[in-house]
């Protein structure tokens, strides 16, 4: 079982602002979920969606902040259920930001579908996951394009 979700994305924009799409509740919640994050280490947080029922999801992705290196890392845990806080998927989400002379590649890895029962909802996180990051890329480029405010 392929337990690793991988995926890289070049931006033209500076590490500093892809960061802050990773890193600021309010530019978050455009691309992926509302939540109370804070980038700092032992912080817990939650991201709240719609229940899926089929895939044993409750809705509710329980992280903890467990690395933060300031426009070059952030890694949380991302651990999700059927309820009450049974957790089926006990996984890490880590965000690398390399800079380059014209602009930020942007890694994501997702590690941890450790158990047979997470295929469905790995197969779902692998197809969001790339969606997402084209969408801090087309907020990015909006911005940029003076369409929006970030």
């Amino acid at each position: 079982m392929k337990q690793e979700i991988n995926h890289t994305l070049f931006f033209t924009q500076s590490p500093q602002e892809v960061w802050e799409y990773l890193t600021i509740p309010e530019l978050m919640e455009q691309w992926l979920m509302k939540s109370d994050f804070k980038p700092i280490v032992g912080y817990q947080f939650q991201f709240n969606s719609k229940p899926i029922p089929q895939l044993d999801f409750d809705g509710t992705f329980y992280c903890t902040v467990l690395e933060v290196v300031p426009l070059k890392k952030l890694t949380y845990s991302w651990k999700s259920g059927p309820g009450e806080r049974n957790i089926r998927i006990d996984s890490i989400v880590e965000w690398v930001l390399n800079a380059k002379e014209n602009g930020t590649e942007l890694v994501l890895k997702h590690s941890g579908f450790s158990l047979v029962d997470n295929l469905p909802m790995y197969a779902g996180l692998n197809d969001g996951w790339l969606k997402n990051m084209h969408k801090i890329a087309a907020l990015l480029n909006k911005k940029h394009d003076g369409t929006t405010k970030a």
